[in-house]
């Protein structure tokens, strides 16, 4: 499926090696414009969560995206921790082989998590957050801790289905699961748009998305998120049931001085409802930037 994105080109992260990423170059508002670090979600591609957003934030910033370590097609399948602060590592690692002083992390549901723990460890090479969809802690109800436990016990059976060339399997096993743990078939309606999709999200590491999501459920930033001393925005979509829309509240108000856009949305808005998300995600990087320049 085409979308309209920044084109690929591949970096080098030491230690870790070649990343394929997004990269939008200035933009036409001109080089002093800001970096955006478009952070994306659990199980997903940078594409699947940002298609519908690429083209309207490179109008304003420079864009930056890329498949989180083992998802999508692209992400980097190096052996190891799947901790928040990993990825977070790897966001650091990313604007530093670009030669980027300092970005704005834009994150969307575990991406926000990774934006969090982003400023935790690297703050030098943030001037901006923007959370969207997302929240301080994931684990907190017994039954959300049986969930990413069962996942986080579950990534030796997909490691070794994929060592034997069977992902495929691993992947419709856990989309079955999920349509009966939701209630809900995956997918927006849209059978090209449902097809491709489904195909970003089966291209990643069944092994690590199931490990990141256990760490993700171990996450929490409720002890230092009123430190964030960077400006910053929450994009809370009111109608979420994946990510409870009181506890992107919560989020929103343990934060210093949070600029909030509420959108009634739920937790696909940035590719169900761009009609409502792109203009909520503009509002907040205003707030974090300034207004847009044309």
């Amino acid at each position: 499926m085409k979308i309209d994105a920044p084109p690929w080109r591949e970096i080098h992260l030491p230690g870790l090696g070649p990343l394929r990423i997004r990269d939008s170059g200035p933009p036409g508002c001109g080089p002093d414009a800001p970096t955006i670090l478009l952070i994306h979600g659990w199980t997903v591609s940078a594409d699947l969560n940002w298609c519908r957003t690429y083209e309207p934030i490179a109008r304003r910033a420079r864009v930056i995206a890329w498949d989180q370590r083992g998802h999508g097609p692209g992400g980097i399948r190096a052996r190891g921790r799947m901790r928040m602060e990993d990825l977070a590592d790897d966001a650091a690692a990313v604007v530093r082989a670009l030669g980027v002083d300092r970005a704005t992390a834009v994150g969307y549901s575990m991406g926000g998590a990774v934006a969090q723990a982003m400023w935790r460890r690297h703050p030098d090479l943030l001037d901006g957050l923007v959370l969207c969809a997302t929240a301080m802690a994931y684990g907190l109800t017994a039954k959300e801790r049986r969930d990413v436990a069962v996942m986080g016990a579950s990534s030796l059976s997909a490691r070794l289905a994929a060592a034997v060339g069977r992902n495929d399997l691993g992947w419709r096993a856990a989309r079955r699961a999920g349509e009966r743990q939701t209630g809900a078939s995956m997918g927006i309606g849209d059978a090209d748009f449902d097809r491709w999709a489904w195909d970003e999200t089966k291209a990643g590491s069944l092994d690590h998305v199931l490990r990141a999501a256990w760490n993700l459920g171990r996450f929490d930033s409720s002890d230092w998120i009123h430190e964030v001393d960077v400006a910053h925005a929450v994009v809370i979509c009111g109608d979420d049931d994946v990510v409870p829309t009181a506890r992107q509240r919560q989020l929103a108000h343990a934060l210093p001085d949070a600029t909030i856009v509420e959108i009634d949305a739920d937790h696909s808005a940035c590719v169900r409802r761009p009609d409502l998300f792109i203009p909520a995600l503009g509002r907040a990087l205003d707030a974090v930037h300034g207004p847009a320049q044309q």
